[in-house]
């Protein structure tokens, strides 16, 4: 059994965002650039780390169960190197605030798709 963390509740939903290989990669350089700084904050840290860890998981999980991101894919005609990384809102809200973050890849973590 597991616990529900306090508060608000929709903070802990993962919400997926669907990113091509090369918003991944940006996503990926930005935020190890953003752990190398010396002034990170440690919570921000710790949500970066995450981020990291998901954009991992993500390729894993379309490599072990490819089905539903190519029917979701299919159905929107987006190409074949979009994958859904699911971010919680404290993991969003610390790459949203990373200052090098290119404004392309800021668009599609903020809900536009260019």
């Amino acid at each position: 059994m597991s616990v529900l963390p306090a508060g608000d509740h929709a903070a802990a939903a993962l919400l997926p965002h669907w990113l091509s290989e090369q918003d991944r990669g940006d996503l990926a350089t930005v935020v190890r650039d953003a752990l190398a700084e010396p002034g990170v904050h440690p919570v921000a840290a710790v949500h970066l780390a995450d981020v990291l860890t998901e954009l991992h998981v993500a390729a894993a999980r379309d490599a072990v169960w490819p089905g539903p991101a190519a029917r979701v894919r299919r159905v929107t005609g987006w190409a074949d190197d979009v994958l859904p990384v699911r971010l919680s809102a404290a993991e969003l809200d610390s790459v949203l605030d990373l200052a090098d973050l290119p404004p392309a890849l800021q668009g599609v973590l903020g809900g536009r798709r260019p």
